[in-house]
């Protein structure tokens, strides 16, 4: 056995010992590469990719379905604190129909379809009372469930006892909810309305005020009355506010960051709007000429009056149709208050048309009212702030000051001067001690470790081949030497040993020193044959 097992290793051996040291790393290299490749593909191919087969599940379903599968012999995988059941993405449609069928998952739960399913003679009017609430919360429950932003949701229905007597007057009923719902999602004032609204109209003589709805962590979605109209109008004109305000930050953020370095540079931003809305009907009556304030002449008349005789009296001026348009001009000449004499009159009336104007104006609710920024940057030499100029810091208050001056409503302030400028800027030159960081979050998709396997392959790879390639041009390259080898005469007194003399003089030396190994070889001889 000794001698058949040497036989197998003595040439491995050999072969080892006869291999440079280049060759033995690549060897070794390449069982490695082999082994390595080996594990990954076993890896892959054996791995078994589990998916939801259902999600949101309570722990009673959860445990139902873990007994059906184990049941069935299929691998499955409970998460999500035993809320999701994963099994394996190639059966994962078929289990979906075949649990269906069989009526599963149950929630436990009654529903209408109850009744339908289980009417009987036998059911008195407590139980029938009992199950028909019951069936109404669960109804109530899974259409809350349909809502967006909503997991699950949990009903209690109190409902008044009826009275003996017909005259008797029924109380109202009351409604607890519980909502699971999604993390961060933020309920619209219509969603909430719409709840209290489901509710209301699902259980008779139900008002709203006798509903309460609260989440899974104690929040409570009440229902907004005008109470709650002057809470609404403050934030939406606080989001005008703050939008306004980061508008004008980025823009003067963007600008002076090209200018300073994008981390040389912080910008504040504080406006006051106003959110007076006003509606006014204007009547405006202007001249057509307003240098000479005069308007266009439409009509004219003239009037000439001459009496010659006894009893010449003065005459008076003419009224006109319409006094405020009209010029009159009235000129009286007489030679007496009485006796003979000469009488003349000219009366000149002149209309013009004026400018009617008449507006509606419906002004703007959003103006910027008052506006001040404020700027700290830091010099290019952090710890010396006079290695920022002073023209640099009256650049940066120019482009301020412009800003300001385009951004403020004038029909408020009029023309700002330098001075009321100065008061709205604020510019601040030191160095920064804390800067803010933005940490990145690493985004998913391949593990880094298959990026890493991936190139110590292609390096061990690349390897490999350099080897063999250098290998085999050097082995090109060396020149052949032709060995001489010595040519030995023998003696013809000496007695010439083959293979078998060897052999048996070696016989007859284990003989004399070892007779017990060799009675041993000779019946292993013996034995084979």
């Amino acid at each position: 056995m000794k001698e058949n097992m040497n036989k197998f290793f003595n040439p491995l051996k050999e072969y080892w010992t006869n291999r440079s040291k280049k060759q033995k790393t690549m060897l070794i290299s390449s069982i490695l590469l082999l082994l390595l490749v080996i594990s990954i593909s076993v890896f892959f191919l054996t791995r078994v990719n589990l998916v939801p087969l259902y999600s949101n599940l309570s722990p009673s379903e959860t445990g139902a379905i873990k007994e059906n599968l184990d049941g069935r012999g299929i691998k499955s995988e409970i998460s999500d604190g035993g809320k999701t059941i994963s099994v394996p993405e190639e059966v994962v449609d078929t289990l979906k129909v075949e649990l269906a069928a069989e009526g599963i998952p149950s929630s436990g739960n009654i529903d209408y379809s109850f009744f339908s399913e289980n009417a009987s003679f036998g059911m008195t009017d407590n139980e029938f009372n009992v199950m028909k609430l019951d069936a109404m919360q669960t109804e109530i429950a899974n259409l809350i469930k349909g809502i967006d932003g909503i997991n699950d949701a949990n009903v209690v229905i109190t409902l008044p006892s009826e009275g003996v007597f017909v005259s008797d007057e029924n109380g109202e009923a009351s409604a607890s909810i519980v909502l699971n719902t999604k993390p961060g999602y933020n309920f619209s004032e219509n969603q909430i309305k719409g709840l209290y609204t489901l509710v209301s109209k699902s259980v008779p003589n139900l008002p709203t005020d006798n509903i309460v709805i609260t989440n899974q962590n104690f929040e409570y979605f009440d229902l907004n009355s005008t109470t709650n109209t002057a809470g609404d109008t403050f934030t939406a004109q606080n989001n005008v506010k703050k939008q306004v305000e980061k508008d004008i930050q980025r823009q003067v953020q963007q600008m002076l960051g090209t200018l300073m370095g994008q981390n040389k540079v912080m910008v504040s931003v504080t406006a006051d709007i106003d959110f007076t809305q006003e509606n006014r009907e204007e009547n405006l009556v202007t001249p057509v000429d307003e240098e000479n304030m005069q308007g266009i002449a439409v009509s004219a008349q003239k009037i000439s009056e001459t009496y010659t005789g006894e009893n010449a009296a003065d005459g008076g001026n003419t009224q006109t149709a319409n006094p405020e348009d009209a010029v009159d001009e009235t000129t009286i000449n007489s030679g007496t208050t009485s006796g003979d004499g000469d009488y003349e009159k000219v009366d000149d009336t002149i209309n013009y048309e004026v400018n009617r104007i008449k507006k509606q104006i419906s002004e703007s609710p959003y103006k910027i009212r008052d506006l001040g920024i404020q700027v700290m940057v830091e010099p290019p030499t952090a710890d010396d702030p006079t290695s920022l100029s002073q023209e640099s810091i009256d650049d940066i208050t120019n482009m301020l000051g412009t800003i300001v001056r385009t951004s403020i409503d004038k029909t408020a302030t009029g023309d700002l001067t330098d001075e009321d400028l100065q008061n709205k800027i604020a510019v601040s030159v030191q160095q920064f001690n804390g800067k803010a960081t933005s940490t990145e979050t690493a985004s998913a998709g391949i593990p880094w470790w298959v990026y890493a396997v991936g190139g110590v392959l292609l390096a061990v790879i690349g390897l490999l081949i350099f080897f063999v390639i250098r290998a085999r041009k050097k082995k090109a390259a060396e020149p052949e030497e032709e060995i001489i080898s010595p040519v030995s005469i023998p003696d013809v007194n000496e007695e010439v040993e083959s293979e078998g003399t060897l052999r048996r003089k070696q016989l007859e030396k284990m003989a004399k020193e070892k007779p017990e190994d060799f009675a041993k070889l000779l019946r292993t001889w013996i034995t084979e044959e």
